[in-house]
């Protein structure tokens, strides 16, 4: 036997103790991403307390933290939505579940969907008044039914049909919405002057297996009459989910984010073009709005586990978190970057 051939058996013998020598490749951590909003509009920092300021903070983080959770534990997407939402329709400091804004008529009337990006499953409600957390009642509707969308007495009878107690209206009562209507009426303003900020709330997801979520939530505006219905609870408007594109909630004017269908639109525009023009896509939707004469703002999260804010408003309350570090919440525009610090 020659030396050449001699060398290749000799090779091919240490083949196997070269492969069992190499060290393990280490398998990527799983990824996870979340945002939060808790309302759009005109905010002015002159008129936020270093008081004020903290309590949207501590209320923004708690319900980022518990979405956070949530995924950090494996959870699904859809778990993490509602988690997250769950505390803010508790808190009186936003304009859904409990801090909801009166209609006209003196009464708390409350919208809220979800929709899951996997399936494309989604379930809404619009005008009840005795569900304490609402966007639970639009998963029932999506889980338990072969409806996406109920609405008022009807959709209130569902509910304790599946088990949810009743609410009383005063549960949802507060003075300073009241009085918010009050001066409305008294002084014949229109609701947007009335309300300086839209206090509608969201959280979209991309959970550890690549899953997205998409949840809104919304008392709807001060004053509203006629069984007035906003964006919120209309899937494709203010909410959207597809995990072949992204995860939207939106929040603000809602009767020009349902002219321009603004949740599906972006997430549609997404499919086609492509992730790396996220940004600029949500932005030109939202430029859409604005030059119908319509302002708010979105937030969304792509396949690539990319959170985004876009907004036409002085500001928006908001968060984020992300496997990768990412924590921060945020008021005014441009903050995100001041305000970022690592996971812990």
């Amino acid at each position: 036997m020659n030396n050449a051939v001699l060398g290749l058996v000799a090779a091919l013998t240490l083949c196997p103790l070269v492969a069992l020598a190499k060290e393990p490749q280490a398998q990527p951590e799983p990824r996870w991403s979340l945002a939060i909003h808790g309302g759009a509009g005109t905010l002015d920092p002159a008129q936020m307390t270093p008081e004020r300021r903290a309590e949207y903070e501590a209320a923004l983080q708690a319900a980022l933290d518990a979405g956070r959770a949530v995924l950090a534990a494996g959870g699904s997407a859809m778990e993490a939505v509602q988690a997250a939402i769950l505390p803010m329709e508790d808190s009186p400091l936003f304009n859904a579940g409990r801090g909801a804004v009166f209609t006209w008529d003196e009464t708390n009337e409350l919208d809220a969907s979800i929709m899951d990006g996997r399936d494309r499953s989604a379930g809404a409600v619009a005008g009840v008044k005795t569900v304490k957390n609402p966007i639970l009642l639009a998963d029932r509707v999506r889980t338990d039914s072969e409806h996406v969308f109920m609405i008022g007495s009807g959709a209130e009878s569902f509910a304790v049909s599946k088990g949810f107690e009743v609410t009383p209206p005063e549960y949802f009562a507060s003075e300073a919405r009241l009085k918010s209507l009050e001066r409305m009426k008294a002084d014949k303003l229109s609701a947007i002057d009335v309300d300086t900020k839209f206090g509608t709330v969201g959280a979209v997801a991309m959970d550890t297996q690549g899953n997205l979520a998409a949840g809104t939530s919304t008392g709807g505006m001060t004053g509203k009459r006629w069984g007035r219905v906003g964006d919120a609870p209309m899937i494709g408007a203010g909410t959207y989910a597809d995990n072949r594109a992204c995860a939207v909630s939106a929040t603000g004017w809602g009767e020009y984010f349902i002219r321009v269908g603004v949740a599906h639109e972006i997430c549609a525009r997404l499919r086609m073009a492509g992730e790396p023009g996220a940004q600029a896509i949500a932005d030109s939707v939202m430029a859409d709005v604005e030059a119908l004469g319509g302002d708010g703002g979105v937030i969304l999260i792509t396949p690539a586990g990319e959170a985004l804010y876009s907004f036409n408003t002085t500001g928006m309350y908001r968060g984020r978190a992300t496997s990768e570090g990412v924590n921060e919440v945020a008021i005014f525009g441009g903050e995100e970057r001041a305000s970022a610090t690592p996971d812990h």
